[in-house]
């Protein structure tokens, strides 16, 4: 061995350990603050990454919501975007039944010219209404139900005390339901000074506002006399 490699083996034999290596508390090794420090540096991350774990849920939750909120706007679009299309279809339907309602039946039975009119006229009312009904659009005819503040509206009153009060006597004009809303609500005349309907008659719930009332708030004033139910 030369003396140059000896000098070397010396040097590097006689060189300073790794600190990192030394035990806590000895000379030149990690000293319990530094681990305090690496604790609270562990700590601090920890409570970021749960913060930030927290925030992508919350954002996944947020688009979730908001996905769905899409879909069903659009669905509703969907369902009810012909409304105003049908609303103005609903016053041909309307001028067809007038039409229909125009010609007496012992008339139509007289002439045999006017009998086919009138029956080409039905069917294509009756097909008018199977077209609605194919886009979600029914009719509704109450006649003979419980009167619905809901779905029908109250034009006239009428004495009768052979159906309970508050029964739809006449249609004046038939409403009808887009779905689960109200197109257009029916122009009903109902019942009035007949028993009081019972719960097995009545399909409704009891408005709270008196059919009086209702109607007095339609006609803007009191043109429809008070009801006096003194016996």
């Amino acid at each position: 061995m030369t003396d140059e490699t000896k000098r070397t083996h010396e040097t590097s034999a006689d060189a300073p350990k790794d600190d990192a290596a030394a035990p806590i508390g000895q000379p030149g090794g990690a000293t319990e603050g530094d681990e305090a420090k690496i604790a609270a540096l562990v700590a601090a991350l920890q409570a970021e990454n749960s913060e930030l774990k927290d925030r992508l849920l919350r954002a996944h939750a947020e688009m979730d919501n908001v996905r769905k909120r899409s879909e069903r706007e659009k669905g509703e679009t969907l369902k009810y975007a012909v409304s105003k299309f049908a609303q103005d279809v609903l016053t041909v339907g309307d001028n067809v039944q007038r039409a229909i309602a125009a010609v007496p039946p012992e008339a139509a039975e007289q002439d045999a010219a006017l009998k086919s009119f009138l029956e080409g006229v039905t069917m294509t009312e009756r097909e008018l209404v199977k077209v609605l009904e194919r886009h979600g659009i029914s009719r509704m005819d109450p006649l003979g139900a419980p009167f619905n503040p809901h779905h029908h509206q109250a034009v006239m009153e009428t004495q009768s005390t052979e159906v309970p009060h508050g029964t739809v006597t006449q249609v004046l004009q038939a409403g009808y339901l887009i779905e689960d809303r109200i197109l257009r609500p029916a122009m009903v005349v109902v019942a009035k000074g007949g028993p009081k309907p019972s719960p097995d008659q009545s399909s409704v719930k009891e408005p709270e506002l008196s059919l009086d009332d209702i109607l007095r708030d339609e006609d803007g004033g009191d043109s429809v006399p008070p009801r006096d139910d003194t016996p």
